[in-house]
């Protein structure tokens, strides 16, 4: 199995130079030597996004969003599904967790500076990915339909009525009625399992190709400075000469 695997990543490799761009990004992306546990939490988002997305698929197969079998589906999902009451768990705490983990991550940010020139675009991106984190776990509520997520959503979309001109109108757009009901846990599926999530995963996208263009910023405490220092005249992409390869050494060490 191994000998055959390896014979279609040289066919691969031969073809686009794979190999080429998979040292370069491992051991030939290096960071400060300084670098500490605040700069994995990128990284542990990454990871908690991408077991959401697999555990969402997993409960996807059972859930129905209809309001008279969206309780019922997942009581079921809970009580007679092998290990669903797990999958089910990891993905309610993981959205909790991917949130809490999120804020860590952007308040390491601010403590650091991380945010200044020329990384602005890197804020606003992580900026608008808090947003939709909570655009996700706001609609993700509403779908087991219970009296819990019922007035958890109620209350949550009244709060768009306080905004001037439009609140009215914006509280019945996400609804799809004057109240919440089956057109709201129609919208909320659809934003939750499809539109969010994907413009998740093209912002992350976004923000990698960012961190990845500018080089990762020196930590403003610890040993001495590695990097390049931009000066803001031209673009300069922050070097740190001397420091750790991203993979095996920080990658195995966070």
């Amino acid at each position: 199995m191994m000998e055959f695997l390896g014979k279609i990543y040289n066919w691969i490799d031969v073809r686009l130079g794979t190999h080429e761009i998979i040292t370069e990004k491992r051991t030939g992306y290096l960071l400060p030597r300084n670098v500490n546990a605040w700069y994995s939490l990128g990284s542990v988002l990454l990871v908690i996004f991408c077991l959401q997305i697999i555990t969402g698929m997993l409960l996807m197969l059972y859930y129905v969003p209809d309001i008279d079998k969206a309780f019922d589906s997942v009581s079921f999902i809970m009580t007679e599904i092998p290990l669903g009451r797990l999958v089910r768990l990891f993905h309610a705490v993981g959205s909790s967790m991917m949130l809490l983990v999120l804020l860590l991550h952007m308040f390491s940010i601010l403590f650091m500076g991380s945010y200044k020139s020329p990384r602005e675009l890197h804020w606003l991106t992580g900026f608008f990915l808090l947003l939709l984190a909570m655009g996700i776990s706001l609609t993700g509520y509403l779908l087991p339909w219970n009296q819990l997520s019922f007035w958890a959503t109620t209350v949550a979309t009244d709060c768009a009525s306080s905004i001037p001109f439009i609140g009215e109108n914006l509280v019945e757009l996400l609804r799809g009625g004057k109240q919440v009901g089956i057109h709201t846990l129609g919208r909320f599926y659809t934003l939750h399992v499809g539109l969010l999530p994907a413009l998740i995963a093209v912002l992350i996208g976004v923000h990698l190709f960012l961190i990845q263009r500018t080089g990762v910023s020196t930590p403003p405490f610890g040993l001495e400075d590695t990097s390049n220092q931009w000066k803001g005249e031209s673009f300069v992409y922050e070097e740190h000469p001397g420091g750790i390869p991203f993979f095996p050494n920080f990658f195995l060490q966070k």
